[in-house]
């Protein structure tokens, strides 16, 4: 007998829920995106001329994700000095900035590490309310491996706070290189 519920299929929920939460959902593509892209540059298992091209589109579907967000959290867009002052404190827009910096620079392994692991994190969050749309029993072993993730968010911040606390002298450095 096949799994269904009253509505439907299982994975009903979790294509209605995706689709009522367009943005969201495409948020959540462009960060596992980020990490499949991360992982290859940081794995560089199809050579290292590969890997530079990964670290390029890491960087820009984190870019991607950075605007979606951004738009999200923003009024509609005004060309004005309090609609620049109000986007600079969003931390969205700090990391469109640091996205651009970086895409076309040499690769810096350092500098992939946090967009890596902030996709990771909030891929892992969007993921958990997928599988709860699509049953609280769906895909134990990947709920499993998201609970582990979330159990050290903790430190995977910390990890990301101190290295982006050494990537500014490294930067500088590499400025006057």
């Amino acid at each position: 007998m096949a799994d269904t519920a009253p509505n439907g299929p299982q994975g009903a929920g979790a294509v209605q829920f995706m689709m009522t939460n367009k943005l969201d959902t495409a948020m959540w593509l462009s960060r596992l995106f980020t990490v499949y892209c991360s992982a290859l540059f940081v794995l560089p298992v199809l050579g290292l001329h590969e890997a530079a091209s990964f670290y390029q589109r890491a960087l820009l579907a984190n870019a991607l994700t950075s605007a979606l967000r951004l738009h999200q959290r923003l009024p509609h867009f005004q060309l004005s000095r309090a609609f620049l002052a109000q986007a600079l404190l969003e931390d969205s827009c700090h990391y469109l900035l640091y996205s651009l910096i970086f895409v076309n620079s040499y690769p810096v392994t350092m500098s992939i590490f946090p967009v890596l692991l902030f996709s990771l994190l909030h891929a892992a969050t969007y993921t958990k309310k997928v599988l709860d749309a699509k049953g609280s029993n769906s895909l134990p072993l990947l709920r499993s491996v998201l609970d582990k993730l979330s159990a050290n968010q903790q430190n995977i911040l910390k990890f990301i706070a101190c290295n982006e606390i050494f990537l500014m002298p490294a930067t500088v450095f590499m400025l006057f290189r």
